[in-house]
């Protein structure tokens, strides 16, 4: 029971964004369980080498764009009636100017906002630095000018 959770823990601290280039320790509690942490509460504690590395944004945001793309409704069948035809483009578009929309607002809350926060599993606020700021608005951006060709 305890090594899905020990796994996931491990995982979760080598690949949270906050932690990136922090140090990792493993130390085994008054209970005997292996625990990994940024902040052992006592010594001796193993210190691990873990190796992680920020998120490219604007790339991660290309991607899922990608994927967007490729699962969008496939144009009607020829031999469907010019009303379904109507229909199915009409829901298209509507689609499409939803997905404009909320890219808008996305871009204009992200260029309006003078610091950007990630919600981390605890509830905690971990404010974006002016790089990882400036790379979430050229997403935004970026996001916003492959939906609202």
């Amino acid at each position: 029971m305890f090594r899905p959770v020990l796994l996931l823990t491990l995982a979760a601290v080598s690949l949270a964004a906050g932690t990136a280039g922090a140090d990792v320790y493993k130390y085994t509690d008054e209970k005997g369980n292996t625990q990994y942490t940024d902040k052992p509460p006592s010594l001796p504690a193993e210190r691990l080498n873990v190796q992680s590395q920020r998120t490219d944004v604007v790339a991660a945001q290309e991607r899922s764009q990608e994927v967007i793309r490729a699962n969008t409704t496939p144009p009607p069948a020829a031999g469907n009636s010019l009303a379904d035809q109507r229909a199915a483009a009409e829901t298209t578009a509507k689609d499409k100017a939803d997905r404009c929309v909320k890219a808008r607002e996305r871009y204009d809350r992200y260029m309006n906002s003078p610091k950007l926060f990630e919600q981390g599993k605890d509830g905690e606020r971990r404010y974006l630095s002016d790089a990882e700021l400036d790379a979430a608005r050229a997403s935004a951006k970026a996001s916003m000018d492959v939906l609202c060709q």
